[in-house]
């Protein structure tokens, strides 16, 4: 068999020692024309001659390869399009420093760090397969702040073994514009702070992401609000947490959380719900059971996606994302937004709009494996009507909750999800529900139609698993104006199809 290796040869050669010119060219040799290259002695030379001949060959041969080693050599620090690489300096932050303004390229392999990296310049970002490794759990991994144009691509962003349960994000990006995040994916970056977090910026997109792992044990002090009162032990965590922001788009990511389930086993465990410190006064929309009790069943915290500050967050689409495991799958506290094209599989909640979220299309979406409910409106303790000025108060305008439309959503396999044994049947896929305070401003002006809540036990084989596992299919706060219900399936409940009539 002919083998082939490729060499450097020269257009001309000096036929006396067989060295080729500085004038290369690639050629591809078989393994019998190599030898040709080798100078052949006439019988008449001596052995110390023939020495001299091997020597000149094998100097030959690594003169050629030189050309092939240092590209080899170059490949290692920069990218294959000949962009700057961070392997050319001693620290990522460094390189970011050097270079302003520039794509940076992170090659294959684990990269260290310590402290979080800050990008502060316009038209900057890093790509590349490479991952960053952060072994201190108190910092973030990577910081944009008050920039444009950043792009973060292809990256992984993890957290050193034993450090996993961290109190910063993987991802801050804080008072920028037009930041790009695509094909990122953050693993076990386990923080209630989110391990991809966008604060007070605008245009932000985050696309074709994973974040895998982002939930952990954790203690939810309420005890600042008068509303609450009480601290309790809990599993919190959120994926992709939005806040004050306009015009961002969270498109075609994953969510996906194996470590944290809310099984019997972690509850025990962990001892979750169980109040660890309350104040003195019960808080104002605590029930006088729960306070006396000292525990909480509403131990899952956190979300998948959350878009909160709802009078700040504005214009928000969530499309084509994928979330499963979740507490909360999609959690909305802002007005204008696209909720489409995803699906929730498996989650205490499938997703929620409230303390004054108005003018949401929830559209297309599939929710299955959901337990308490797949889809609600309703007013939180945030939501308030209209005010006219008085007594040094500004006027205010109203931070509502409706002026939405439920359309073509498909509920399936409801109460079959990981939190149906601590929550039981006693609820309803489609809640347009009453407000955690009196005065909460009820849900005004919301159309439901082409939606399908399909009762899962209708499949089993035996007939005591054929029931429902929920009371209504649609629960509607007695309060609420303006709900208009038409041209859907609803398999019915427990107690039938509504707890009010409901009209087209």
């Amino acid at each position: 068999m002919s083998h082939q290796l490729r060499i450097w040869t020269g257009h001309q050669s000096d036929q006396s020692f067989g060295i080729h010119s500085c004038l290369l060219s690639r050629q591809v040799l078989s393994s019998e024309s190599i030898s040709a290259l080798a100078p052949h002695p006439n019988p008449a030379q001596t052995k110390f001659g023939s020495s001299i001949w091997r020597i000149v060959f094998l100097f030959q041969m690594v003169f050629l390869a030189l050309p092939t080693l240092l590209k080899a050599e170059e490949a290692a620090t920069t990218s294959p399009t000949g962009l700057i690489s961070v392997g050319q300096y001693g620290s990522l932050q460094e390189a970011i420093d050097a270079n302003p303004n520039r794509m940076l390229y992170l090659p294959a392999g684990d990269h260290e760090i310590s402290d979080r990296v800050v990008i502060r310049t316009d038209r900057s970002g890093l790509y590349g397969p490479g991952r960053i490794i952060q072994t201190n759990p108190k910092a973030a991994i990577l910081q944009i702040r008050n920039a444009k144009d950043v792009q973060l691509r292809d990256l992984t962003l993890s957290r050193a073994e034993g450090s996993e349960e961290a109190s910063a994000e993987a991802i801050f990006v804080h008072q920028s514009e037009d930041v790009v995040v695509e094909n990122v994916q953050v693993i076990d970056n386990r923080s209630n702070a989110g391990a991809i977090s966008i604060r007070e910026s605008r245009n932000v997109k985050v696309r074709n992401c994973l974040v895998r792992n982002y939930m952990r044990i954790s203690i939810d002090d309420r005890t600042q609000n008068l509303d609450w009162g009480y601290a309790f032990r809990c599993i919190d965590g959120t994926g992709i947490s939005v806040a004050a922001s306009r015009g961002t788009v969270l498109q075609g990511n994953q969510v996906i959380e194996k470590h944290m389930l809310p099984t019997p086993e972690v509850k025990e465990k962990y001892g979750l719900g169980e109040f660890i410190k309350k104040n003195e006064k019960k808080g104002a929309i605590i029930s006088q059971e729960t306070w006396d009790r000292e525990y909480t069943s509403n131990w899952h915290q956190g979300s998948a996606i959350i878009v909160t500050s709802p009078t700040q967050s504005d214009y928000t689409q969530i499309i084509g994302n994928y979330i499963e495991n979740a507490a909360q799958g999609i959690d909305l506290h802002s007005d204008h937004v696209i909720v489409s094209q995803n699906i929730v599989n498996n989650a205490l909640i499938g997703m929620k709009a409230m303390h004054g979220s108005r003018h949401v299309l929830i559209i297309g979406n599939q929710f299955s494996k959901t337990d308490l409910w797949s889809i609600g409106i309703m007013p939180g303790a945030a939501s308030y009507a209209a005010a006219e000025a008085e007594e040094g108060n500004e006027a205010r305008k109203s931070n509502s909750d409706g002026g939405s439309i439920i359309a073509n959503n498909i509920i399936s396999e409801f109460g079959y999800g990981n939190a149906h044994w601590n929550w039981g049947n006693a609820s309803a896929p489609i809640r347009i529900d009453e407000g955690q305070k009196p005065d909460n401003p009820p849900v005004n002006a919301v159309i439901i139609q082409g939606n399908i809540v399909y009762n899962t036990g209708n499949d089993e084989a035996a007939d005591e698993n054929k029931g429902p596992r929920y009371n209504y299919a649609i629960q509607v706060d007695q309060k609420a104006t303006e709900i208009h219900v038409s041209n859907n399936i609803l398999h019915p409940g427990q107690d039938g199809i509504s707890n009010v009539e409901l009209k087209p």
